[in-house]
């Protein structure tokens, strides 16, 4: 549980409030691929999102449960807002530029001024799976970190048994570092990840 500050912020709040990164994620930049948009998500997304957030499959590796009604994506979109108001680390929603729908989300995890590194996540909708939008969406979002924030390193992780996620990171040239054992307790189990990492100029 985040501690609260006498005026009523959060460790994380006092952390992200400087520049770059506070206004970076408040103004979270539109970026573009040859078939995808990435922009920040908005209240006309919340169906756009339940079509994929409620696929037990979609869900099977990650650390959110199945979305079991549009109302919990609405709030979904409502907690994103305010983390982009708050200047958190946030997400883009994944747009296809043929359909204009949202099909999957990819951002930030955590952010380290300190160290200047981050971590970064994603999920995509089923029928887009093994087409190559996820590489086309996580190179855009590392690309932009390292440039626009000037990180050092940016780091993911994957369960062990989805070496498809792993396989995207590696063409968005990130490298696998090793395996954290019992990493994450995550649907009642506790899960061995896989650790993947793209360092500045290496």
């Amino acid at each position: 549980m985040q501690k609260k500050s006498l005026s009523g912020l959060s460790v994380l709040d006092l952390l992200y409030d400087s520049p770059p990164y506070a206004s970076y994620f408040r103004r979270l930049p539109v970026l573009e691929t040859r078939d995808l948009i990435l922009r920040p998500l908005n209240k006309a997304d919340a169906d756009d999102l339940f079509a994929w957030q409620s696929d037990a499959e979609v869900a099977r590796y990650v650390l959110w449960q199945p979305h079991q009604s549009v109302a919990e994506s609405r709030e979904y979109v409502r907690g994103m807002r305010s983390l982009y108001r708050r200047g958190l680390p946030s997400s883009w929603g994944i747009v296809k530029r043929s359909s204009g729908r949202v099909v999957g989300s990819v951002g930030v995890m955590w952010i380290s001024a300190e160290n200047r590194s981050a971590e970064v996540g994603y999920s995509l909708a089923r029928p887009y799976w093994n087409r190559g939008y996820m590489t086309q969406a996580l190179s855009a979002v590392l690309r932009s970190l390292f440039e626009d924030l000037d990180l050092n390193r940016v780091e993911g992780q994957c369960d062990i048994r989805n070496p498809a996620s792993g396989r995207v990171m590696e063409k968005c040239g990130m490298r696998l570092e090793g395996v954290l054992r019992g990493r994450i307790f995550n649907k009642g189990e506790f899960i061995d990840t896989a650790l993947y990492a793209a360092v500045r100029n290496r």
